[in-house]
């Protein structure tokens, strides 16, 4: 089975404010108890969108104008601490395609890769700007553009990104998920498990 090659992400984007968002903000630890990653979306940022009575608060993605956002905007450091993959695997069930952010952890930005989920790094200027331009009009379309590196919007902003070419070039070549890599290959593993000899 061949894995889509992603090269563009487009859509709306939402701003999480913050520093140092760590994986637990992302997806508290108790909501981890689960065979699967099934429904694990509904619990993205669980403890900043409602307060300790299970009420809602005022949180970026509480705002109806930015629901259905599918691009996530963040600040330096995004994804820190524990290395959980239950953390980009709740943003993407949440509904998150992609992630511009100042700056990753590094884990957490491999975890992402693996689910075809770019995260691009941009300067703390550019994400200002970039914020901006959607809380001033939530409509705004972002486009990330892997093949140049640059995101842009339909209101004329664009800018530069970076994110590492391992993670790049996997997810343009559509070798992205490594174990659909594994089971792709069968045969060619068992022809080398073969010729070594002592594999059986």
């Amino acid at each position: 089975m061949s894995l889509e090659k992603v090269t563009n992400i487009s859509g709306r984007g939402v701003f999480v404010p913050g520093a140092d968002i760590d994986t637990d903000r992302i997806i508290p630890a108790r909501f981890m108890k689960c065979v699967t990653f099934d429904g694990l979306g509904e619990f993205a940022f669980y403890d900043v969108r409602f307060d300790p009575s299970g009420n809602i608060t005022e949180h970026p993605l509480n705002d109806t104008r930015f629901a259905g956002a599918n691009i996530l905007i963040a600040g330096m450091n995004f994804g820190c601490g524990s290395s959980r993959e239950h953390a980009p695997q709740s943003l993407k069930k949440y509904g998150f395609d992609a992630v511009i952010a100042e700056s990753f952890a590094e884990i957490f930005n491999g975890n992402c890769t693996t689910l075809a989920m770019p995260c691009v790094v941009a300067s703390a200027e550019h994400i200002a700007a970039l914020r901006s331009a959607v809380e001033e009009n939530p409509q705004t379309m972002i486009s990330i553009c892997l093949a140049t590196l640059t995101v842009s919007t339909d209101r004329g902003l664009s800018f530069p990104v970076t994110m590492p070419e391992s993670a790049r070039d996997s997810l343009m070549a559509g070798r992205w998920d490594p174990i659909q890599e594994l089971l792709d290959n069968t045969s060619l593993i068992e022809a080398r498990a073969t010729a070594l000899g002592y594999v059986s």
